[in-house]
């Protein structure tokens, strides 16, 4: 897909393959006679008062200039020097991840805080999250691919280098 359908996916999940013992369990549950039916667990409403719910988590202006900050510092400098950026940026980074990325970790942050019992966003729901969400809206240049480096490497050197609040964790 072109980078501007994929930054209209919240995440984007790596997932290994099962263990043998998990992969029998799959084969042997889906291609016997018994069939299942999913039952309901939530509805519409439902998840449309979740999403509400999250919505009012609270995030501090700090940590939501972090989470700016770190999605901008992804960016390449237009004038190809590291003035204002960091010089792995500009080496690996041929195009970093936009407003969408910014929007999307601070929606899975508010998630997350919630699925963790508090109604506030730390700096570890954002970097817990900053691979999943930023990893297709990194694209990174011939020379990185070269040295076998991808967006996961460059994010986890974005999560090294970018200042944490003070009062975040």
């Amino acid at each position: 897909m072109p980078e501007a359908q994929l930054d209209r996916f919240m995440f984007n999940v790596v997932i290994q393959y099962l263990s043998e013992d998990d992969e029998v369990t799959v084969v042997t549950q889906t291609t016997g006679t018994e069939t299942r039916t999913p039952s309901r667990i939530l509805s519409g409403p439902d998840i449309l008062q979740f999403q509400e719910l999250a919505r009012q988590v609270v995030i501090a202006e700090e940590i939501a200039r972090y989470t700016v900050r770190l999605v901008s510092a992804s960016r390449p400098s237009k004038e190809g020097g590291a003035a204002g950026g960091f010089e792995f940026i500009e080496k690996w980074v041929k195009w970093g991840a936009g407003l969408r990325g910014s929007q999307a970790i601070v929606r899975g942050a508010k998630a997350r805080a919630l699925m963790h019992g508090r109604y506030h966003v730390s700096v570890k729901d954002v970097q817990a999250l900053a691979k999943p969400i930023l990893r297709h809206r990194i694209m990174t240049n011939f020379y990185a691919e070269s040295e076998r480096i991808n967006s996961d490497v460059v994010i986890d050197r974005l999560i090294e280098a970018v200042p944490v609040p003070k009062s975040g964790m």
